[in-house]
């Protein structure tokens, strides 16, 4: 499948004006829903203030969090002092391709709001994929939601998809890795508000709790040596992936995605865990 509308993503189109239109838009939506109409606090914020505006350059961020509305981003993004109006600074995010990019003026919207689109069940090999890797590779931020959907119970982070942990493994330049939790979104946005459906707009004085935590130390090459050696046993279906560069066999690379997926399901889980120690105290 072409990627759609590639040429609107780019920095130099039309000077750049569409995407400071858009992504001045967004934030001003986000700052109010975020700000005005509900009350968020957020914790650790000086550490993803820090990544954002001051990493190393060339060195790329991913972000990873909970999915619990069709708000959290760019929503998640508008607590006072975040620069969301900055559009170099803004991230990339996976959107997903049959909800955000449906017909011609929506995908041109989101394409210019830095957004790349995923199929949905089409594999962590997809073309799309390759384009996130593409932005990591040029050092820029990218937020994934690797639950894979929208969930709004406040329970345990789920089993995740493997699709961050290949970005993190195939990524030229290893990127920083930021976990993230959030809490309120689905009061902001409930799916099933009336008749099962929605809200037309956003719902207003709601709590939104936002846990920032640290960002996640992978030592790679032990971990594809531990992955090598636990394939031999392994027992994941075959899906045809071809043997990467450094040699890793499709079980070797399923027992490695899986090990990077648990421990970022793990670091999630305790940030959740952490927001409620706070809420009892």
């Amino acid at each position: 499948m072409a990627r759609r509308m590639e040429w609107a993503a780019r920095a130099e189109h039309l000077g750049g004006v569409p995407r400071k239109l858009v992504i001045g838009a967004v934030g001003a939506f986000a700052k109010t829903v975020s700000c005005r109409m509900n009350r968020t606090t957020v914790h650790n914020a000086d550490t993803l203030f820090r990544l954002v505006r001051s990493r190393t350059p060339g060195v790329p961020l991913i972000t990873v969090s909970n999915h619990m509305s069709t708000l959290d981003d760019p929503v998640m993004w508008g607590f006072r002092g975040f620069p969301i109006f900055n559009t170099k600074l803004a991230r990339w995010v996976l959107t997903a391709e049959d909800v955000c990019f449906k017909n011609a003026v929506y995908s041109y919207i989101f394409r210019v709001g830095k957004c790349i689109p995923i199929t949905r069940g089409g594999g962590i090999y997809q073309e799309y994929m390759n384009e996130a890797l593409e932005r990591l590779n040029d050092g820029e931020w990218v937020h994934t939601f690797p639950e894979g959907k929208v969930y709004q119970e406040d329970a345990p982070i789920r089993r995740l998809k493997w699709g961050t942990a290949s970005l993190i493994v195939r990524a030229p330049k290893t990127p920083i890795v930021l976990p993230i939790v959030h809490h309120g979104f689905q009061e902001v946005m409930p799916e099933n508000y009336m008749f099962g459906r929605r809200p037309p707009v956003p719902l207003c004085n709601k709590k939104i709790d936002i846990i920032i935590g640290d960002p996640i130390e992978f030592d790679l090459p032990a971990m594809r040596q531990m992955a090598i050696s636990e394939s031999h046993n392994a027992k994941f279906p075959t899906s045809g992936w071809l043997s990467t560069p450094d040699g890793l066999d499709e079980a070797a690379q399923k027992c490695l995605y899986s090990a990077i997926s648990e421990q970022i399901r793990a670091a999630m889980e305790r940030l959740r865990s952490f927001r409620k120690k706070i809420l009892e105290s």
